[in-house]
């Protein structure tokens, strides 16, 4: 990030004087050399880039890159320093919106001496009906993947999240084997909170996004903690829902439902109530009994669409009592989610 073009960026948004000169004397002065093969170069001015770990290198980035946008309704997402582009090209002329797009972000890198790493950028295409159009960024052909990690999740171009399920269990079997070689205990009070901390953290990261889709990965994610369970030294021809009940602890079917709820209290009630506007609408059916948030449910052809968190969450949503989806604050909604689904069978 040059430092040049990024104090004019912060003078014309009215950033206060004394501000802008605190990051201008922040920035300047810095110099750098090389060490190679024991030869060192020269001193040289640091012009461009912001230090690793400071607090305010995310904050100056973020306002540099406010003007990266698209013009023709296709969706730009930012995060750090990763973008997509996404939208729907069934025909030509979409196709040739999707390109004049990233046509305008390479203009943009460009302009702002900040270019993209085309040798990393790829195009993915979803759908069975995809026409899978080829794209370019700038002079350079994106390369099609069918899978890819974003944000610490395998998605591929199914959407099945299959991939990722055997890449959490491959990832938790790993730390439960050292949990095995390196713990000689098998007490409750010590496996328990190891198991808490740190194995079933990898098994419900973003799992709103990933959840399974069919029954085979949902044994196979279920598979883990039933395993996990059994290392406890004293119950272990207990059944598995004896050893969960023994352990205070939920299914993770029943735990991911219990993240799906409170992703939707936050949609809903909570902080994200702006995005959850567009992503939910409230039933127009006026009835005493419900829980007086209730959504609407919707129907799609696709059996893949009706996993999403969207569709699927609906239902149970409109299950909860009235002093639950009624609570104050995500604490008092967490405490009577858990109490209500300790008494679901």
């Amino acid at each position: 990030m040059p430092h040049g073009e990024l104090l004019v960026k912060l003078d014309k948004m009215g950033i206060n004087r004394k501000i802008e000169r605190w990051i201008r004397n922040w920035l300047k002065g810095r110099l750098q050399r090389v060490l190679l093969k024991g030869e060192l170069s020269g001193w040289r001015e640091v012009t461009s880039g912001l230090p690793q770990g400071s607090v305010l290198g995310p904050i100056l980035f973020s306002l540099f890159i406010t003007e990266l946008s698209t013009k023709n309704g296709n969706v730009l997402i930012k995060f750090a320093n990763d973008t997509k582009l996404g939208g729907i090209a069934n025909l030509e002329k979409d196709r040739d919106i999707l390109q004049k797009d990233l046509d305008d972000l390479v203009n943009w890198s460009n302009n702002n001496r900040m270019k993209f790493n085309s040798e990393k950028c790829k195009v993915m295409h979803l759908g069975i009906n995809n026409k899978n159009f080829s794209y370019k960024l700038g002079t350079h052909q994106l390369e099609v993947t069918e899978e890819e990690k974003d944000l610490g999740v395998l998605v591929d171009h199914r959407m099945t999240m299959s991939r990722q399920c055997d890449v959490a269990v491959k990832k938790v079997n790993a730390v439960l084997g050292c949990i095995r070689r390196g713990i000689s205990s098998r007490d409750k009070e010590v496996l328990v909170p190891l198991y808490k901390a740190l194995v079933r953290p990898h098994l419900e990261y973003c799992v709103q996004f990933w959840s399974p889709m069919f029954k085979k990965d949902e044994f196979k994610l279920e598979q883990v903690q039933r395993g996990a369970t059994r290392m406890i030294r004293g119950i272990e021809n207990l059944s598995y829902e004896r050893r969960l009940k023994e352990f205070g602890l939920f299914s993770l079917s029943k735990r991911r439902l219990r993240g799906d709820m409170i992703a939707l209290y936050k949609y809903i009630r909570g902080i994200n109530t702006g995005e959850g506007e567009e992503l939910f609408k409230l039933s127009t059916k006026v009835d005493t009994r419900t829980n007086g948030y209730k959504l609407a449910t919707r129907k799609f052809r696709l059996e893949i669409r009706q996993r999403f968190l969207t569709i699927r969450g609906v239902k149970f949503w409109n299950s909860l009592p009235r002093e639950a989806v009624g609570a104050k604050d995500l604490s008092g909604f967490k405490i009577k989610l858990n109490k209500f689904m300790e008494e679901m069978v």
